[in-house]
C-alpha cells in the first residue's frame, strides 16, 4: 500500500538523520541506518539508491516542512511587500540555525570537494527559494513597490542579508547559544529594511 510505502521512508528519513547528526556524512554507513531502522540494506536501497541521496533527502524534508510554506505564501500577492519578506525571513532563520541544518550544511562544505553534493544541495535548496524570491519581486515591481532590477540578483542578496547577522556566526561556532524569536525577528527587520532601501520605490 501507498501509505505503508511512505510511513517506511518517513521512518527512514528519521533514522538517517539522527545517524547524520550523531556521526557526520562520512561516518555515517547504510548498514548502521539500517540496522538502526530495523530493516536490511536491500529495502533501504530500495528507496534510495546512495548514501549521497539519502542525506540530501534528510536535508530537504526538514527544510520543506518548516520552510515550504513561508516559501509558499510569496504566491498570495505582493499586497505587503515588506510583511511577505520579514515572514520567510524568520522562517528561513529560525529552519536554519536548527542542530540538523546546521549540521547538514556543514557537512556539505566538507564534502563538495570530493564529490556533487554541494551542487544537488545548492540546487535542491537555495537555488529553489531564489526562483521563488525572484518571481515574487517581480510581481512587487509589475505592482509599482520594487523598482526594476535582476530578480535573481536581488533574491541572493536579500538572502545573504538575512543570513549575516544570525546564521552566519551559528555556522561557523562563534556563537554557541541560539538567539531568540525576539532577535531573530529584530535581524530580519533590519536586513528586510536594509533591501527595501535599496529596491523599494
Amino acid at each position: 500500500m501507498r501509505v505503508r510505502t511512505d510511513a517506511k521512508r518517513s521512518r527512514i528519513l528519521d533514522t538517517a538523520a539522527s545517524v547524520f547528526l550523531e556521526q557526520g556524512f562520512e561516518r555515517a554507513s547504510m548498514s548502521e541506518i539500517a540496522a538502526r531502522n530495523g530493516g536490511s540494506k536491500a529495502t533501504l536501497y530500495s528507496y534510495f539508491r546512495s548514501k549521497q541521496e539519502l542525506f540530501l533527502a534528510v536535508a530537504f524534508a526538514e527544510g520543506e516542512k518548516q520552510v515550504g510554506p513561508a516559501f509558499a505564501s510569496l504566491e498570495s500577492g505582493v499586497a505587503d511587500v515588506r510583511d511577505s519578506l520579514l515572514r520567510v525571513g524568520e522562517k528561513l532563520i529560525a529552519f536554519l540555525l536548527t542542530p540538523g541544518a546546521i549540521a547538514a550544511h556543514r557537512m556539505v562544505v566538507s564534502e563538495a570537494g570530493r564529490s556533487d553534493i554541494g551542487r544537488h544541495f545548492y540546487t535542491k535548496g537555495r537555488a529553489r527559494g531564489i526562483a521563488l524570491l525572484a518571481k515574487f519581486l517581480e510581481a512587487a515591481c509589475a505592482a509599482g513597490k520594487i523598482r526594476k532590477a535582476d530578480f535573481r540578483i536581488a533574491a541572493m542578496q536579500l538572502l545573504a542579508l538575512i543570513e549575516s547577522e544570525r546564521v552566519l556566526p551559528v555556522l561557523f561556532a562563534i556563537e554557541r547559544t541560539r538567539p531568540s524569536r525576539r532577535q531573530i525577528r529584530q535581524s530580519t527587520e533590519r536586513a528586510v529594511d536594509v533591501f527595501l532601501a535599496a529596491y523599494g520605490t
